[in-house]
């Protein structure tokens, strides 16, 4: 009697990841959160994910403004610093559009209707605006881009108008890329059971997107205003050229330019990514009626039982 009470006074604590059927299954059920949330719900932590989106990039352009380092290391450095944004997002909690993209798969599965997952995205997308340009209002104030006689603007202004020179195509097809490896992150994050879990998740999807150059809406909601400010202080302008070593054309560096020439395909290109190449997929294999992955799951995490 005494061996079985102690037997059952002893608790199991798993720290292993939750297996891919089991993410999924979280991922929607929480769809079905997100899709209750009311509009003023959604609006406001809308604007906390743009405003920590934008802390995010406002940090990588700091970083990287005065290196010397071999572009791709400079370049992964600014990922990883970049990370700081969506490990924002998720721990301390917000609505970030790209993210809810994988709020498909509840509505596949028929857990939400057409007009809460359109809902859920428009409402997130507009806070995510509203908060990233809330946040260049505030940069432009700090007066952080004179840093370093004006590299850390410079450094920004390029990034922006770089941005806005991209074909249609490259930019669709780099938001494409970048919303599959930013949802990946997301589903990472579903597996673990920690903070630290989480954390680790976000780096290297989140720091592997910046660095190979693809195409963020809501980091370029900063990014691109963010430039289209600075172009108005010739000191900027000029420290820009002495860094990229040649006169700059700034023409598209206009608020035309941000919404037509980028955030439009990047938009697009971010909803396909997201939607498509890791929501559906997802959906496709672990969720579809009359499939049966009782097995796996019980295999994953009790192989010693039958």
């Amino acid at each position: 009697m005494a061996e079985n009470k102690v037997q059952k006074s002893i608790q199991v604590i798993d720290i292993d990841a939750y297996s891919p059927p089991l993410i999924a299954s979280r991922i929607d059920k929480v769809a079905l959160v997100k899709a209750k949330l009311s509009f003023a719900q959604t609006f406001l932590l809308g604007i906390l994910a743009g405003v920590y989106i934008a802390i995010g990039a406002q940090f990588a352009t700091f970083v990287i403004s005065d290196s010397t380092l071999h572009f791709g290391l400079n370049s992964l450095i600014a990922g990883i610093v970049f990370s700081l944004g969506l490990m924002l997002v998720v721990v301390g909690g917000a609505e970030l559009f790209t993210g809810n993209c994988l709020i498909i798969m509840g509505y596949i599965s028929k857990r939400i209707t057409t007009y809460e997952m359109l809902n859920n995205w428009i409402v997130s997308f507009a806070g995510n605006l509203v908060g990233s340009l809330t946040m260049v209002c505030w940069m432009s104030q700090t007066h952080q881009w004179e840093f370093f006689h004006n590299m850390v603007g410079a450094k920004a202004l390029l990034i922006a108008n770089t941005k806005v020179n991209l074909s249609f195509s490259a930019a669709l097809a780099r938001g494409v890329l970048c919303n599959a490896m930013v949802c990946l992150a997301i589903w990472l994050c579903f597996s673990g059971r920690s903070v630290a879990d989480k954390i680790l998740s976000i780096v290297f999807p989140i720091g592997g997107f910046v660095a190979s150059g693809f195409e963020h809406c809501v980091a370029n909601m900063y990014f691109i205003p963010m430039g289209v400010v600075l172009k108005k202080h010739p000191e900027v302008v000029a420290a820009a050229e002495k860094m990229a070593g040649k006169t700059l054309d700034l023409s598209q560096l206009t608020w035309r330019g941000f919404f037509v020439n980028n955030l439009f395909p990047v938009t697009l290109g971010n909803i396909v990514g997201g939607v498509i190449l890791v929501g559906i997929m997802f959906w496709f294999v672990y969720l579809r009626p009359h499939l049966n992955l009782s097995f796996s799951v019980k295999q994953d995490f009790f192989p010693d039982k039958k």
